[in-house]
């Protein structure tokens, strides 16, 4: 980051960061939060009204308020951060600091200043096989840092040979190879509301993907 978006009050910085274990062996990634306004837990998908938890809930336990705290207007982050550990899913947003040019967190609306360092990450979770982002301004962040890694010389993953990666559609993914290993890149709807789409065919996606992963075992075995 410049030193001037350095002293720029318009910048901000994630206020979670990462959340992974070196057993991790899926990444999820999006971009930014809603403004602390609309929290309800400390902790990634805060918004009480974004449906990641209900759809994480449904997959996992068929149960949609399994990460609720009865029947309050708020999740229960140490519930859901333990979770995450034992299924083996690492959160890893795909921007450090933004800009919120409409302050809020529209996809449409954020300007990133500073990503995260993809490299540095992989490197210390050798088991992640994938990583799937939650919308498209994270997909194409994520796609983004992947085409530098082989297409920048100074870069030692540079790869000249590499065609550049396309974004992937929504509910389809990439086999890709970069930062010196293969993996694959999943792009997964929003699970905000404001994505048009059913909650249940959210929930689909989102059973597919961790079926694929191996997360979930696939029906039937």
């Amino acid at each position: 980051m410049s030193a001037d978006l350095l002293t720029d009050p318009r910048v901000e910085a994630h206020p979670f960061g990462n959340f992974f274990f070196a057993d991790t062996k899926v990444l999820m990634m999006g971009t930014m939060p809603p403004t602390p306004d609309k929290w309800c837990m400390a902790f990634h998908y805060p918004n009480f009204y974004n449906d990641m938890w209900r759809i994480m809930g449904k997959v996992f336990f068929d149960d949609i308020d399994y990460f609720r705290v009865g029947d309050e207007k708020r999740f229960d982050a140490e519930k859901i951060k333990a979770f995450l550990q034992a299924y083996n899913i690492g959160e890893c947003p795909s921007v450090t600091h933004v800009i919120r040019e409409k302050g809020n967190a529209a996809d449409e609306h954020l300007t990133v200043v500073a990503t995260v360092d993809l490299s540095k990450v992989l490197a210390q979770l050798e088991q992640v096989k994938w990583i799937y982002t939650t919308g498209g301004k994270a997909t194409e962040v994520l796609i983004a840092l992947v085409n530098q890694s082989i297409s920048d010389p100074a870069s030692p993953y540079f790869n000249p040979s590499q065609t550049p990666y396309k974004l992937p559609k929504t509910n389809q993914f990439l086999e890709v190879n970069a930062f010196g290993r293969a993996f694959g890149i999943y792009r997964l709807p929003s699970t905000s509301r404001a994505y048009p789409q059913s909650l249940e065919k959210k929930v689909a996606a989102y059973r597919a993907f961790f079926t694929l992963a191996g997360i979930l075992p696939a029906l039937g075995s």
